[in-house]
Order: C-alpha cells, then structure tokens, then sequence
C-alpha cells in the first residue's frame, strides 16, 4: 500500500518499514532478533515449568518470578514475530486496530513488569527487615491481591494512550518509522495538536517508572539498613546475596527504558535506526536476561534445572 495523507480520523492500515537506513540489513538483524526470541521463549517457560513442578519453590518471591516470566513472554510476543515477519517476509502493513492494541499491550505490560518489581522488592524487604511475619504477611491471597493491584494499576493508566491516538483526527502519512506500532512514533504522524498525547506518555513514563524506583529505593534503604547491623561478614554477604538477582534484573529493565524514552524525547540528533534497534533492545534484552540471571543466582532453582538434566541423562 503507497503511502498518502489522510483526512479521515484515520488510516484503515499503517505501513511498518523496518529499521530504516538498514533494510538491506534485515535478514542478518533478523538472526540474533530470532535467537533472543527463542532464549525468551524457552528461559521463560522453563522458570514456569520448574516452579510448577517443585513444592519447595511454592513461595512469594517465586509466584512474582512467575508473574515477571508471564509478563515477558507476552510482552517478547506482543512485538518479535511481526518485526521478524517484516524482516523475513517484507509483510510491513498493520491494521489501525491492530496497531492500537500492540501500543496498549506494549506500554501497558511495561507498566506490570515494573509493577512486578516493587512486588518483588516489598517481598525482600518481609523477608529480611522482619522475616518472623513473612509467611503470615504475604500469603498465597495477599500475593494474588497484589498481582490482581499490579494488572489493573497498569491497564487503567495506559488505557488513555490508545484513546488519544484513536482521536487524531488526521496523520500526515501511514507510514510508522518503525518495527512495531511505538507510541511516540505514531503520536509523530498526526497532523493535529499532539501535546495532550505527549505531555500525558512522558508523565505517565516518569509517574510509573519514577514512583516504582521510589517504593524500590525505600525498600532497599531500610534492607541494606538491616544488612549492615547484622553482626558478621558472613551473615551480610548471605543476606545481600539473596536480593543480588532482584538488582540485577531491576537494572536490566530500568536503564534501557530510562535510556529508551530520553533518547526519544531528546534525542533529536540520534540516528533514526538508533531509536528503532534501542526501542527493540528493551523490549528484548530484559525478557531474555530475566530468566538467565534468577536461573543462575537462585540456588533452588538451578539444582533444580540442573536435577532435571542430571535425570534425563540416566
């Protein structure tokens, strides 16, 4: 479909180029897109698999890891296989529905991802600033209560996202600058007054992201308070150890958003690719990561992995 301008409130299609200035490029980007991918896929649902299947892990912090595994894999999927059917089989259109429900889903379960990780850090706090009322604080109810707060916190404030955009009343082109259907890069097309669109996406980046890095910084002060009144170096360390995992993937997920949205936002003299392959990568790289760093740096369930392979063996 030729692009062209539009009167009507909007297109029935977009148009999805790719990463423009690298097409010739796409099926070699194609490949560690796809094995990403995979490693998501695979690393997610065996997170899944193990927790299901080892009553010893029937715990909150392993019900949050299992919602964080849930999150990616919906998330990796709500935008990887049409970027990779772009990549492979040049099919670039997008119906403006289509396009709209990819935004919601994309912001929105970024929105449950950080969400998921106050969660997780309120359980480390229990755990270790008063950990007698751990097991009675967060229940199995209390922690389907705060998944259930965590869903709707996220659903209802990305809802008008994809309201402003369906009330645009004409785009200058169909053609998006990108791989999937990014809120800015769409919000850019229109031809009308977009400041509500776009004062309402940087306030709810920083009121989402900024609010969750509060209640994560307040949990971890008073977590490294307690650490360092523990009377040994080894009660420290192993104490400490256990919230390694939970940093770890807190940075992965954060700095490439911070990075993503500040680049966007301001980085005007930023290659256009650049904004394309950042925007890809944090959709990607967090989701892949996530299960790789908990599968390594928690004990239970690396002998566990590692049992399950030991007894495919024999």
């Amino acid at each position: 479909m030729a692009a062209s301008n539009w009167t009507t409130p909007h297109p029935s299609t977009f148009i999805l180029p790719g990463i423009l200035g690298l097409e010739a490029a796409h099926v070699w980007i194609s490949i560690p897109f796809c094995a990403m991918y995979v490693i998501v896929i695979l690393g997610n649902f065996t997170i899944l698999f193990i927790v299901k299947r080892e009553p010893s892990l029937h715990g909150p912090m392993y019900y949050f890891l299992c919602m964080l595994a849930i999150t990616d894999l919906v998330l990796s999927t709500t935008t990887v296989p049409k970027t990779l059917s772009i990549f492979w089989f040049n099919s670039r259109e997008i119906s403006f529905s289509a396009c709209l429900m990819q935004m919601y889903f994309v912001h929105c379960l970024s929105a449950m991802e950080s969400g998921i990780f106050v969660a997780m850090a309120l359980d480390r706090y229990v755990a270790i600033c008063d950990p007698l009322r751990h097991s009675t604080t967060l229940t199995n109810p209390m922690v389907a209560k705060i998944g259930l707060t965590v869903v709707l916190h996220s659903s209802i404030l990305v809802l008008p996202n994809p309201f402003l955009v369906w009330r645009c009343p004409c785009y200058r082109t169909n053609i998006i600058p990108h791989t999937y259907c990014d809120h800015i890069a769409v919000v850019k097309l229109a031809c009308a007054d977009i400041s509500a669109s776009n004062y309402y996406g940087l306030s709810l980046a920083f009121f989402i992201t900024g609010l969750d890095v509060f209640f994560i910084a307040v949990s971890y002060t008073q977590i490294l308070r307690v650490i360092i009144g523990l009377p040994t170096k080894d009660a420290r360390l192993k104490t400490f150890g256990t919230c390694v995992s939970h940093l770890c993937v807190i940075l992965a997920f954060y700095i490439p958003s911070l990075f993503s949205i500040l680049t966007h936002r301001f980085g005007h003299n930023v290659a256009p690719y650049f904004h394309v392959l950042n925007a890809n990568m944090y959709l990607l790289v967090p989701p892949m990561l996530n299960p790789i760093i908990y599968g390594v740096r928690t004990k239970k369930i690396r002998n566990r992995l590692l049992w399950i392979f030991a007894h495919k063996g024999t």
